[in-house]
């Protein structure tokens, strides 16, 4: 045995594992298996773990199946872990084994030496408190990885509902900024009728919000937890009263709203909750793709482009051409909202992948969402601070836009017909003249009854 390591022996023999390391054989074994991506288990998961194996714990010695010290030990490394304390030494990849079993012994092996050693033992020993008699007692990881799953997601996705909320109302705030700035709405990127900015803001606030209270709905079927199913949705190991104890537990430890699952075989066969989920994040990048490239639109120029909007300049736009400042906030969020719909896809093909009684390719979707969920809660609120709430307007560009629009016909329809407005139409476009000049010009309307029916904001319909 080399020096700085201990011996450990598991089913499949024995292995030296580093000496000072909590986590025991099976995650070495892990770790030479998967050296994947060098991604470890979001912080997120690790907390809904340990607060899993305190609540399993706790409902144990509440039902005499553990003996109250070690059920102290035990749930004392649990608050350790939850304080962010062990973090170093989860150290399995992020892929892996199937269904998270490598993670589910990582975090046994973790409570458990740390346990042992406060009971007056020494890591590796496993004499007072065993990875799988005592941390794993009435578990499996086909319940406790989901239900982890469910409650790390869970509460990400509450940390999200108020940085959207806060987006939506950057938005807004633009919104009544721009109330007033009239321009030529487009579509089919065509011109179209007039519209003022400021509804543009507001609708795109409105499309944040649908798709915050979407996404806190699909969230509420995560509550719903499989833990205490133990292998195949059976319970096979525990004591009657387990799966209702520890899940109370849980929701105690957690402060999320967390219950049993109707069908514990179902809650390892499907993860349709969790796909729930990942849909509500793909249709809220979906929609930040859309405002991104609208932005980027509606600031592009500032000479050949559209030029109503004016970002803030974050920093210098090329290294070969002076003074050009891009979109870059916008662009960025782009590519977050392209991953997030990428992942999306994987996730469905995760969840259409379980076979039989569990769906082992949980780990994938646990990663995908919470990282997804993560680049958001990250990069929303500085693309809030650095871009939303320095937009600004060129009013002229606007207004010239709003008066050249051939477009403005539409407004003459109900008085003169859609033929002769299409021709009148026409007629502005091949002369390069706007329809605000030519119907004075053909006599249609006198200059007073032009500008009263032309009138910017009376041509927009309801600011709100």
């Amino acid at each position: 045995m080399r020096k700085n390591t201990r011996l450990e022996k598991d089913s499949l023999g024995t292995l030296e594992v580093p000496a000072k390391a909590y986590y025991g054989i099976q995650t070495c074994r892990a770790k030479a298996n998967f050296p994947v991506s060098g991604l470890r288990a979001h912080p997120a998961l690790i907390m809904a773990y340990a607060a899993v194996k305190k609540a399993c714990c706790l409902a144990n010695a509440e039902l005499g199946s553990l003996d109250r010290g070690r059920a102290r030990a035990i749930s004392r490394a649990c608050d350790e872990i939850l304080a962010g304390r062990w973090d170093a030494e989860f150290v399995v990849d992020v892929y892996g084994a199937g269904a998270g079993t490598s993670f589910n012994m990582n975090a046994n092996e973790v409570i458990a030496n740390r346990a042992e050693e406060l009971l007056g033992g020494k890591r590796g020993e496993y004499r007072k408190v065993h990875p799988n008699d005592h941390v794993n007692m009435g578990q499996s990881t086909n319940d406790t990885f989901p239900t982890a799953t469910y409650a790390a997601v869970l509460g990400r996705v509450s940390a999200l509902t108020p940085v959207l909320a806060g987006l939506a109302k950057a938005f807004r705030e633009r919104g009544r900024r721009f109330d007033k700035v009239v321009k030529s709405a487009r579509t089919h990127l065509q011109d179209a009728v007039p519209i003022t900015l400021g509804q543009e803001f507001r609708a795109y606030a409105a499309a944040i919000d649908a798709c915050a209270a979407e996404l806190d709905r699909r969230s509420t079927l995560l509550s719903s937890v499989a833990l205490g199913a133990t292998a195949a949705g059976t319970g096979a190991t525990t004591l009657p009263g387990f799966r209702a104890k520890a899940v109370r537990r849980l929701a105690a430890i957690t402060g999320l709203p967390l219950k049993p699952g109707r069908d514990p075989r179902m809650a390892l066969q499907s993860h349709q909750p969790l796909t729930a989920v990942s849909g509500a994040l793909r249709d809220l990048a979906l929609e930040l793709i859309r405002v991104a490239n609208d932005l980027r639109l509606l600031a592009s120029g500032p000479t050949t482009g559209f030029a109503e909007l004016v970002l803030p300049a974050v920093q210098p736009g090329s290294s070969i051409m002076p003074g050009k400042v891009n979109p870059s906030m916008a662009e960025c969020l782009d590519m977050i909202g392209f991953q997030i719909v990428g992942r999306d896809q994987a996730n469905a093909l995760a969840a259409q992948a379980g076979q039989l009684d569990l769906n082992v390719m949980t780990p994938l979707t646990c990663h995908n969402l919470l990282d997804s969920i993560d680049l958001l809660l990250r990069f929303l609120p500085v693309f809030q601070e650095r871009c939303v709430t320095g937009i600004e307007a060129d009013r002229r560009a606007c207004a010239a836009y709003f008066r050249k629009s051939p477009s403005l016909v539409t407004l003459l329809s109900p008085a003169i017909g859609y033929a002769k407005a299409a021709e009148l139409f026409k007629e502005a476009v091949r002369r390069g003249v706007s329809v605000y000049d030519l119907v004075v010009e053909k006599g249609l309307l006198s200059a007073r009854e032009r500008d009263r029916l032309f009138d910017p904001i009376r041509s927009t319909g309801p600011l709100r």
